[in-house]
């Protein structure tokens, strides 16, 4: 095991650097949005000028990140502005997860109506009436932890989106613990591509049109390893039908671009493999079309991920054979429907344990269990953990 006091020093060092990010703040808080079981907090951006039936993108920072720091470094906001649609970012709590991650490892927060999930698709309910947004053009992204729960929010709520995209994440379902979650970030173990598409297609009640799905990966990636975009490129294959290899495979700029789509040619999954990126969020910020900002976790490799992602959805004018046919959405959200209520539990949420990266070595994996309490109590001691 990786020493204690390493860890812990490790971790003080990145809450340091998300303190400071939150100077780079271009958000606004939203008030009450439902019963918010998840206790998340939620932070969006919408533009003065901004249109009624303006899309939607939900964004989900990783672990040891806050929204305004992620937003800095992605700079979806400002392309939001650029482009005229609303930006969304769900806010995980220090109280819920000590290390600042979506819980996508915890039953309770990735399941339909319940917890992290539910608070989430409260704020999209809440956003969509407030402005007048297009409840048919709703996206959701996000990198590591963030990009583990846009799996979920994708997994249990496929009416809701049309289209997502996920950053060195994991596929939903993959780990239900703590020490699952550490063996699936170094590809350890797991479900089989059989039991994974089983798990997503029985994550909610859902029988129309899936949303269509953008997988990001970095080849040299030690903390969520590759065989991981390969799992949620598996799983998604199932609900769309696909075959296992692409319709096509072309560069751009510079990176390895693989397209699968349907009869009529519409892409349907499309994913980029970053040759020699680490962990993070790949990010082009200089040139005419430099976006966004490098730091911890975001990664300048000269190619954008927020601009991609965006043309892929048809939110942007991009470069046309990475653009996707968007014929066929989700069907619509009524402004009407009411959200399922969920009343949380009257005694306070636990805290929980950050994922940044596995401390243990492969040779020790099998004495994984107990790993959760010892480092929950490192982390108390150390007055990382409430």
């Amino acid at each position: 095991m990786r020493n204690i006091s390493d860890t812990i020093t490790r971790l003080s060092a990145m809450r340091g650097q998300t303190g400071r990010q939150s100077h780079h703040d271009n958000l606004s808080d939203m008030g009450a949005f439902g019963s918010n079981p998840g206790a998340l907090r939620a932070r969006f951006h919408v533009a003065d000028n901004l249109p009624r039936g303006a899309a939607l993108v939900v964004v989900l920072h990783g672990c040891t990140q806050t929204a305004a720091g992620y937003d800095h470094g992605s700079g979806w906001s400002r392309l939001a502005a650029e482009k005229g649609f609303a930006v969304l970012f769900p806010e995980q709590q220090r109280a819920n997860n000590a290390n600042l991650c979506f819980n996508w490892f915890v039953p309770e927060d990735v399941t339909r109506d319940r917890g992290e999930a539910l608070s989430i698709r409260q704020m999209i309910e809440a956003m969509v009436t407030k402005h007048g947004l297009d409840s048919r053009r709703i996206f959701i992204t996000g990198l590591s932890a963030g990009g583990a729960m846009t799996a979920a929010m994708l997994a249990t709520y496929p009416e809701v989106f049309a289209g997502g995209a996920i950053i060195a994440g994991l596929a939903y379902g993959s780990a239900a613990t703590i020490p699952e979650a550490f063996d699936r970030m170094r590809g350890h173990g797991g479900p089989s591509r059989a039991e994974l598409q089983r798990r997503l297609a029985e994550a909610s009640p859902h029988n129309g049109s899936w949303p269509t799905i953008s997988i990001w990966q970095g080849t040299a990636d030690n903390t969520v390893v590759p065989s991981n975009a390969d799992s949620i490129l598996a799983q998604w294959q199932g609900v769309h039908g696909l075959g296992t290899s692409p319709d096509r495979n072309e560069m751009v700029d510079g990176q390895t671009r693989q397209v699968w789509s349907d009869a009529d040619g519409n892409v349907l999954i499309e994913k980029y493999t970053v040759a020699g990126m680490a962990h993070g969020t790949p990010l082009k910020t200089v040139g005419d079309d430099g976006l966004g900002n490098a730091a911890p976790f975001m990664l300048d490799v000269g190619i954008s991920s927020t601009r991609r992602m965006a043309a892929f959805w048809g939110l942007t004018s991009q470069d046309a054979r990475n653009e996707a046919s968007f014929q066929t959405a989700p069907s619509p959200l009524a402004a009407t429907t009411a959200l399922r209520t969920y009343v949380a539990p009257e005694k306070s949420r636990p805290a929980r344990v950050g994922l940044v990266e596995d401390p243990r070595p492969d040779d020790l994996r099998s004495s994984i269990n107990g790993i959760g309490k010892v480092i929950e109590d490192a982390l108390r001691a150390a007055g990382l953990m409430r």
